[in-house]
C-alpha cells in the first residue's frame, strides 16, 4: 500500500513531500482527531493541531499547504489504518462468514480506537457539497471494494438471496458499522463489541438462505 497518496481535494493533486514520517504523520492524525472530535472540523486551526501534535505550524504548512489538504491528507491517513486491519484478517478463517465477522470486529475496534475519525465520517461525508467531497468519494469506493470482496466470498462459500442487490447490501453493512459503532460509544457504551458485530452481522445472515 502506498504511503504517498494524492489528496483528492479542489486545491490540486497535493503529494505529501518526502521525509514526513509515519510517526510525525500518526502524531498529527491523533492530534486532529481528538480536536476534530471536540469542535468539528472548522471549529480547529492548524496551530492548534501543530501544537497538539508536537510540531511547528511551519510544518505544517511546509507538507500539506492548508487546513484543507492536512484534513484530506489524514482522511487518508486514517482509512489506510482501517484498511490494514480488515485486510489482515481476510483469510484467517475457512468461513467466509466467520471472515466477514472478524472484518467488522476490526472495524469496531478501528472506531473504538479512533471515535472522533468516525465522527469527522459520519458528520461530512454526505454534506453536499462539501470541503472534501471528493476525498471521501474515493475513500469510500476503497472501503466498499473490501467490504465487496469479503461479500463475494460469501456468495461462493453459501445460498444466497440472488434478489438483493449487491451495492446496496455493500452499503448496508457499511453504514450499519459506522452507526452501530457511534450509538455504542456516544449512547450505548455498556453495550459489549461483540454485541454490536453481532447486530451488524444480522444484514449478512439475512443475505445467507438457510
Amino acid at each position: 500500500m502506498s504511503t504517498t497518496e494524492p489528496a483528492a481535494t479542489g486545491t490540486g493533486e497535493k503529494k505529501l513531500r518526502p521525509g514526513r514520517t509515519n510517526a510525525t504523520k500518526q502524531r498529527l492524525f491523533e492530534a486532529s482527531m481528538e480536536l476534530i472530535g471536540e469542535r468539528g472540523a472548522a471549529g480547529v486551526t492548524v496551530d492548534e493541531i501543530a501544537a497538539a501534535a508536537g510540531v511547528s505550524k511551519g510544518t505544517v504548512y511546509y507538507n500539506f499547504g492548508s487546513k484543507s489538504d492536512l484534513i484530506a491528507q489524514l482522511l487518508r491517513h486514517g482509512v489506510d489504518i482501517m484498511l490494514v486491519r480488515l485486510q489482515d484478517v481476510q483469510g484467517q478463517s475457512d468461513d467466509p462468514l466467520e471472515s466477514m465477522k472478524n472484518m467488522v470486529g476490526q472495524a469496531m475496534e478501528f472506531m473504538d480506537d479512533y471515535p472522533s475519525f468516525a465522527r469527522l465520517w459520519v458528520s461530512e461525508n454526505w454534506r453536499t457539497p462539501g470541503e472534501w467531497s471528493a476525498v471521501f468519494a474515493e475513500l469510500r469506493a476503497e472501503l466498499l471494494a473490501v467490504i465487496g470482496s469479503a461479500v463475494e466470498r460469501v456468495a461462493a462459500g453459501y445460498t444466497v438471496d440472488e434478489n438483493i442487490i449487491r451495492g446496496s447490501l455493500e452499503a448496508a453493512i457499511f453504514g450499519a458499522i459506522f452507526v452501530v459503532g457511534l450509538d455504542r460509544q456516544t449512547y450505548n457504551p455498556e453495550r459489549s463489541r461483540e454485541q454490536s458485530v453481532a447486530a451488524v452481522m444480522t444484514i449478512m445472515h439475512g443475505y445467507v438462505i438457510k
